[in-house]
């Protein structure tokens, strides 16, 4: 997961893991371990709203109970600060969830790796 998360091969932490922004490459350009039949699907982003949806309600909380804030500086910081974090932390999660489903043998990652210590030994 951590491989993942840095947007490598979750097999040889060699490759790149995305080839744009939210897209996963076909293969791993190192190792050739294949990623085409992923299922990431909606998990990271539901991670991304949990994660995100705690700091910045957690962050308004405090703000509005500890400080003498103006409503402008709440409606300035906590939008931007919420799609700021939202987009820094897509990708990572989505490689997240693609290293786990590599590690865990889902979708056919099982047969891959398999396939692959075959050819290794």
């Amino acid at each position: 997961m951590g491989r993942g998360f840095l947007g490598r091969c979750p097999a040889c932490n060699r490759g790149r893991l995305f080839g744009r922004f939210l897209k996963v490459v076909d293969h791993c350009e190192s190792c050739g371990t294949e990623f085409h039949h992923h299922r990431a699907d909606d998990l990271p982003p539901y991670l991304v709203m949990f994660v995100v949806g705690h700091i910045v309600g957690y962050g308004i909380l405090m703000s509005e109970t500890k400080l003498e804030v103006p409503m402008w500086v709440h409606l300035a910081t906590w939008p931007a600060l919420t799609l700021i974090l939202c987009l820094a932390l897509l990708q990572p999660m989505k490689g997240a969830v693609v290293g786990l489903q590599y590690a865990l043998g889902m979708h056919g990652f099982g047969a891959a790796r398999v396939k692959k210590n075959d050819e290794d030994n």
